[in-house]
């Protein structure tokens, strides 16, 4: 079924391969449409505008969701912003430095062509969220407003203050209603995807659990398409939200497709500290606050004073000291590393000392308190809820923390998967971002996968599906929905003393001190010794009260935190096999004279994607590559000094 790994990427120069793909692919009419079924998991940016979009044009979709509203997909905590290349504020943006970028950002480990084409629709995205409202702030006489993220040297990101991701996510859904008013998209809320059917290698269908009532349903389809987000909660702490997990994408895999990538996990450089064991989850702080906030630890170590009473010269502005290009708006995989290496010399500040500041004195002082709050007041509200300081009048403490994943399902140009009919889109895909996502960059692929992506690339399968959905009752579905409910009853019937819980944050931290900011080699063997002993302990000690066939949170986590104990052995196997830094990806054993991440080109120019080959370290996974080409750019070593 796999082969050689076929990005299917259009012939032709750069600039032209998304429009000469979209004047010779292959399309269904609009009567074919209403003979056609889609199934949409995951009701975000990337999802609810897939379903939104596909509803439009006259597909019947059903569209699953575990929230109880699409409303409440993760997409609605992104803060910052969302990139396009308009070049509103006329300071040398264009689409091909959008592009540059992107890969620059990613460090050379994402493919040109797909990079290319989300920079190519960006502006797209811009003008369909203005028509539906979306309340972008705007400059005094009306003109759509712009501020800088980091890995750019342009002012390129829309923002809603704080509250982009929310604002956007609601102009998705508003489509979504349309068409689910309409008829041609069928909601199911409150419903989790627990495995994807395979029809004679095809994906035809999901199974389902209803998490109100326990009831196992199963569904079929012409072909299946997985937003599901990302799997940084395999960490436990990270500023994902409580549901975010991998179950649907490892689900998949275990049904033969490819995992791209999946030591590519994300540090975010503005998280608030943790404060003590009884967390649950991390709160992020807008990387848009370094727009006007600077960054900085006091040049002592074991420094006692109050941040008002150290004086200029005893403050190292460090990200300004070392990367004076970008300054505090440097990558977040590099000031992430900045902020721990500040933090394990001694000069950390806050309980532990594990934060820096970021202070917004300077800016104050030039814009005024008004300024500062109508751009970032609901974050610093946010803030001063969770700590109890008010960033107005002292400095925020922040320290890195997992956000993103950029490792997810391994797709083609057509963003379908090894798998045929198994398309991934957003973040649950691993095909823009490469080793480092740049800031506000995330909405920006959700969105131009859903709306101007799939809807062109999808049709090239189904126009030859016409008449070939499966019926339920094909021995494939009733395969499946065997399987689900025996993986149900083996969990509940184990019946021991330990709770999901203690499992999923031993994980985490063994992930975050093995496989986190930094790995190296002694570390991810031990991870990879310990994983399946914790593993094999769930399965024989985990406690899960109550049963399936009714309302079971704990039955919920359960299922999620058994895929991660399974994933994370991949994750570390990847980060193992990677023998380079890039990016995110930080092997100690591999790094500048000045500290600084360092590739192989020669050897690892490549996406690592993985094939499924059972459970457990006797039948480790095989590792497929796609060669990265670069025609456009040149391989360098990444600086931003």
């Amino acid at each position: 079924m796999i082969g050689e790994l076929e990005a299917k990427v259009p012939a032709g120069p750069l600039e032209t391969k998304w429009s000469g793909y979209k004047d010779h692919a292959r399309l269904v009419s609009p009567a074919n449409r209403r003979k056609l079924e889609v199934i949409v998991v995951g009701s975000g940016l990337a999802g609810g505008s897939a379903a939104a979009t596909l509803g439009e044009q006259g597909y019947h979709v059903k569209c699953f969701c575990f929230q109880d509203s699409p409303r409440r997909a993760h997409s609605i905590a992104a803060q910052g912003g969302i990139n396009a290349a308009k070049n509103y504020q006329n300071d040398g943006d264009s689409v091909f430095r959008l592009f540059y970028d992107t890969i620059k950002g990613g460090d050379f480990r994402s493919r040109e062509a797909n990079v290319y084409r989300l920079a190519e629709v960006s502006n797209l995205i811009i003008d369909q969220c203005v028509e539906q409202g979306v309340p972008f702030a705007r400059e005094y006489g009306g003109l759509l407003a712009n501020r800088s993220f980091g890995g750019a040297q342009v002012s390129r990101t829309f923002y809603a203050r704080g509250q982009t991701g929310q604002q956007l996510l609601l102009g998705a859904y508003q489509s979504l209603c349309r068409q689910i008013d309409v008829g041609t998209v069928k909601m199911y809320s409150r419903t989790e995807m627990l495995d994807v059917v395979l029809v004679e290698g095809h994906a035809k269908g999901i199974i389902t659990r209803d998490l109100t009532s326990g009831e196992i349903e199963v569904h079929a389809a012409d072909a299946v398409v997985l937003a599901t987000g990302g799997y940084g909660n395999v960490f436990y702490l990270s500023t994902n939200a409580r549901g975010s997990n991998v179950t649907a994408t490892y689900r998949a895999y275990k049904k033969g497709a490819l995992f791209g990538n999946p030591c590519f996990t994300q540090i975010h450089p503005t998280c608030i500290p943790v404060s003590g064991q009884h967390q649950s989850k991390l709160t992020l702080m807008s990387e848009s606050l370094r727009n006007d906030g600077r960054v900085w630890v006091p040049k002592t170590k074991g420094e006692q004073r109050s941040p008002a009473a150290i004086p200029e010269a005893e403050r190292d502005y460090y990200l300004e000291r070392k990367y004076p290009s970008y300054g505090n708006l440097a990558p977040r995989d590099i000031s992430s590393r900045s902020a721990k290496e500040a933090c394990d010399e001694g000069r950390g500040v806050g309980p532990g000392g594990r934060g820096v500041y970021l202070d917004f004195a300077d800016a104050i002082a030039r814009l005024g308190e008004p300024t500062i709050r109508e751009r970032y007041g609901n974050l610093f509200d946010i803030y001063e809820k969770i700590t109890g300081e008010d960033a107005y009048q002292q400095p925020m403490r922040i320290y890195p923390a997992v956000h993103y994943t950029m490792g997810g399902l391994w797709v083609d140009y057509n963003l379908m998967s090894n798998v045929p009919g198994l398309h991934v889109i957003g973040e649950a895909n691993f095909s823009d971002h490469g080793a480092n996502r740049l800031g506000a960059s995330a909405l920006m692929q959700g969105l131009a996968d859903g709306y101007f992506v799939l809807p062109y690339t999808l049709p090239t399968y189904l126009a030859g599906q016409i008449g070939k959905r499966p019926s339920i009752d094909h021995p494939a579905f009733r395969e499946a929905e065997t399987d689900v409910r025996a993986r149900i009853a083996k969990m509940i019937e184990v019946n021991g003393t330990r709770t999901v819980d203690s499992f999923h944050r031993e994980l985490g931290l063994l992930m975050w001190d093995r496989c986190g900011m930094a790995r190296n080699t002694a570390g991810l063997r031990e991870a990879l010794g310990r994983i399946p002993a914790l593993r094999e302990e769930f399965w024989r000690n985990v406690r899960i009260p109550g049963h399936g066939a009714e309302y079971n949170q704990s039955l919920e986590r359960a299922g999620r935190v058994a895929d991660y104990l399974e994933f994370a052995e991949l994750m570390c196997i990847d980060a193992l096999e990677r023998d380079e830094s890039c990016g995110g990806h930080f092997r100690e054993e591999h790094q500048t004279p000045e500290g600084e991440a360092l590739r192989n080109d020669e050897k690892f120019a490549a996406v690592f994607a993985w094939e499924f080959q059972g459970n457990g370290t006797i039948e480790p996974p095989r590792l497929h590559r796609e060669p990265l080409h670069f025609e456009s750019v040149e391989l360098t070593q990444r600086s931003y000094k």
